[in-house]
């Protein structure tokens, strides 16, 4: 069996086992808690029955009404009791007892009526017959115990008639007396069928947890020596080649992470270590250790591979822009009088073939020569800004001022007519910066995206600052920048328009660069394009 199908099957083996095992533990931990609770209820339950009853007996030997009192107050607290636990353990016992006890509450409250009409209606007999006053006081005391004896003495020595209404109170003493005294007893019953039962669940909840640890314990501790010794040779074997494959990498040879084909355990292996990444992590044995050093290192060297690629692409554009510009700035220098010559002859022909004896042909042919003067004359003029190696002049700009700038003069030029724009700005940020460059990045990057979009659509501005600096984004609707074109938009010459000079965005790349920013741009054909500008901002 390979290595891939070992670990996947111990693996498996030894969570299913594992998650059974920790199951049954928590349940049953969880059932002990909740029969535990269950027990220490039916003990509350049972030792406030019996201390009603004893209230209830002190009550009837010697009518204190802190007895009384007493009653109600264990009343109260079984209910109490009952009414929560109901929501918890839903038993018949439960509801007999709560059944019970409002029985019990309801007799007890007639029999307290009772003996006070009684005591009243005695009260009222006690004047005409002052002879008995020496047995008034036995009578007295031993209503709750020989309701009935009481009733009999009346009749006889004080002529009560048996319909009278004191006579009619004792016997309805004695028979809630009887059926409370019943319900009393059926009450301590029932507690001690609770207490009985609760204990028994107790112990049949601790009897199942220890078999079921006896059984899952050592069969969890069987299956995993097994597994463990199945596959500790093969695991070893390829911890070695891991192990060179870490040595190598540290010295910059990346190819030997490439693992032969028939060295398929391995390779599952190592795919595992970097999918579990941060599981791996965690663990601090001598494998995790190795495999944590080897995921920090190849993090680190990834790390240190992109940040070299970036730095050597920034390079690279630097470099070239800095040719280009040395070559631009001769170049424009030297184009630049005689272009000044040619523009002003043509601007005085242009001046003098106003009269009707000149041929059309030649009218045409000096407009041709004075507005394509007047086209190199701007590639000369952006030759010679791209070239232009003077250090900013740094002063306090503040943002939406100069963009709102912008788009007030190219709103007056008519070059945003059928452009629909959005500003977003949250509050007034200022950068250091020179004025007039960043003028210049926002009027080529304005004039980029109206151009995208052939003159109608909608532009989105956003400003937002961002730590330390001033991030703004610039969204068009236009038709996008193709995916190949992404990485040549910022070289010098490099353009798609008609009568483009390719220098636009080379001079905002530059003007970015000199502030200590950066540039990025997102686009997808058909789906507009957005650039991104970050500047410090230095305040």
């Amino acid at each position: 069996m390979s290595l891939k199908k070992k670990i996947i099957l111990s693996f498996l083996i030894s969570s299913i086992i594992m998650a059974i095992l920790a199951t049954s533990a928590y349940i049953n931990f969880i059932e002990i808690k909740k029969e535990i609770r269950y027990l220490e209820l039916s003990d509350t339950i049972r030792s406030k029955s019996l201390q009603l009853r004893r209230h209830e007996k002190n009550f009837f030997l010697y009518r204190d009404l802190k007895e009384v009192k007493s009653v109600y107050e264990y009343l109260r607290d079984l209910k109490a009791i009952l009414r929560q636990s109901r929501e918890l353990y839903n038993t018949n016992n439960l509801k007999n007892m709560e059944n019970k006890i409002l029985e019990y509450e309801q007799q007890f409250n007639r029999i307290e009526n009772l003996v006070w009409d009684f005591q009243s209606g005695f009260d009222k007999l006690k004047p005409s017959y002052p002879r008995y006053n020496a047995i008034f006081p036995l009578i007295e005391t031993t209503i709750l115990e020989r309701p009935l004896i009481n009733a009999e003495l009346l009749e006889k020595i004080f002529s009560q008639k048996d319909s009278t209404e004191i006579i009619r109170d004792l016997k309805k003493l004695d028979s809630e007396i009887i059926a409370l005294r019943k319900n009393g007893e059926e009450i301590l019953n029932i507690s001690k069928d609770f207490d009985r039962s609760a204990r028994e669940r107790v112990e049949m909840v601790i009897r199942l947890s220890q078999i079921a640890v006896l059984i899952l314990f050592p069969l969890f501790l069987f299956v995993g020596l097994i597994t463990l010794f199945a596959i500790v040779q093969s695991v070893v074997k390829r911890l070695k080649i891991l192990t060179s494959a870490v040595e190598k990498t540290g010295k910059g040879d990346f190819s030997s992470l490439t693992i032969p084909e028939n060295q398929d355990e391995v390779g599952f292996l190592l795919n595992t270590f970097f999918k579990m990444k941060n599981d791996l992590m965690t663990e601090q044995d001598e494998v995790g250790k190795l495999i944590s050093a080897f995921i920090k290192m190849e993090d680190s060297l990834t790390m240190r591979d992109n940040e070299i690629k970036t730095k050597n692409e920034e390079l690279l554009q630097s470099r070239k822009l800095a040719s280009i510009g040395t070559l631009a700035s001769g170049v424009a220098h030297e184009l630049n009088n005689p272009l000044n010559n040619i523009y002003l002859a043509a601007q005085i022909l242009s001046r003098e073939i106003g009269q009707e004896t000149c041929p059309p042909i030649i009218r045409e042919t000096v407009s041709d020569i004075f507005s394509q003067t007047i086209r190199v004359k701007r590639i000369v003029g952006d030759l010679l800004e791209f070239s232009r190696e003077k250090p900013p002049d740094l002063k306090k700009v503040n943002i939406k001022n100069l963009i709102n700038e912008v788009l007030g003069q190219m709103e007056i030029a008519s070059e945003m007519a059928n452009v629909q724009f959005n500003f977003r700005v949250t509050e007034d940020l200022e950068v250091l910066a020179d004025k007039y460059l960043l003028q210049q990045v926002f009027v080529n990057l304005f004039n980029n995206a109206v151009d995208a979009m052939e003159g109608k659509g909608f532009l989105d501005i956003g400003v937002t600052a961002k730590d330390d600096s001033v991030k703004i984004t610039i969204s068009d609707t236009g038709k996008g920048i193709p995916p190949g074109d992404i990485t040549r938009i910022f070289d010098p010459f490099f353009t798609t328009k008609e009568k483009g000079t390719g220098l636009g965005l080379a001079i905002v790349y530059s003007i970015i660069e000199k502030h200590k920013g950066k540039i990025e741009v997102d686009s997808k054909p058909n789906a507009g394009t957005t650039f991104t500008v970050t500047i410090p901002k230095g305040v």
